[in-house]
């Protein structure tokens, strides 16, 4: 996940949870949160029992998250994010707690002849290879459920176009030809052929690092007959440590009518 698909994932989600942008541009994003945004990610629970056993007026925190820390001014202070960050994990569990799903639409001028809106199913994954060692890519896959065409990228043309939850006036959505469930089975597949076409030495190198450590392990226990219970437990936190996983999680998708 590249920095400006960090920065355009943080506009949109302050933005979808009415937390005010401040000031931003390419580089970074201070951000006035409101109160209930400040309770699920500022980890102020003292604070925020004060404010309530108190009826105290709050004050909720501003925050500024930089997300190409290479680029921006050196004046901004702030919070460094990035993919696999703390804070953007986060963000990503508060989008499944607050509504993994969404259904809207392409707005439209009301002056315009009635516009017809494709269906697309656009869903954002997260990929994560597992070892002692961690790697995570983002995927954003579209698909029209008329033709079963598929885009990359979706999340990124969805942020150029102005989405409204309402359908619009003059508007007419077609109805799916492929339903929601079999375009859903349609994009895990492109995922789980991306992974195996993928480069998995990372899972080669991993047993490598493994046996090595096993063999150094045996190498301290080799003159002990019976194995104490500790060895067992430093043979079952290698294999934890070292052994290959592959985790994918949809983050969060929806249903879109556009042109």
């Amino acid at each position: 996940m590249l920095p400006q698909q960090v920065h355009s994932y943080l506009h949109n989600f302050f933005q979808e949870n009415n937390c005010p942008i401040i000031s931003t541009d390419e580089h970074f994003i201070t951000i006035q949160l409101t109160a209930d945004m400040d309770k699920r990610i500022m980890n102020r629970p003292y604070y925020w029992k004060y404010i309530e056993s108190t009826d105290t007026e709050p004050s909720p925190a501003q925050l500024t998250l930089i997300t190409n820390h290479n680029e921006v001014n050196v004046d901004i202070k702030g919070e460094i994010v990035h993919f696999g960050s703390y804070r953007l994990n986060q963000l990503f569990r508060v989008t499944r707690e607050l509504g993994t799903y969404v259904q809207m639409f392409e707005n439209v001028n009301p002056a315009e002849n009635q516009t017809i809106l494709t269906p697309f199913l656009g869903i954002n994954y997260k990929v994560s290879y597992y070892c002692d060692r961690t790697k995570e890519m983002l995927y954003s896959l579209g698909i029209n459920m008329m033709t079963g065409q598929i885009i990359d990228d979706f999340h990124d043309m969805l942020t150029e176009l102005e989405l409204v939850t309402d359908l619009p006036a003059n508007s007419f959505p077609l109805q799916y030809i492929i339903k929601p469930v079999r375009a859903l089975k349609r994009l895990d597949d492109v995922v789980e052929n991306m992974i195996n076409q993928d480069d998995h030495t990372w899972a080669d190198d991993a047993k490598k690092r493994w046996q090595r450590d096993q063999r150094v392990l045996e190498y301290f226990y080799e003159e002990v007959e019976e194995k104490p219970e500790c060895y067992e437990i430093e043979k079952k936190a290698l294999e934890e440590r070292y052994e290959a996983r592959i985790n994918v999680e949809i983050i969060n998708g929806g249903l879109f009518y556009i042109r």
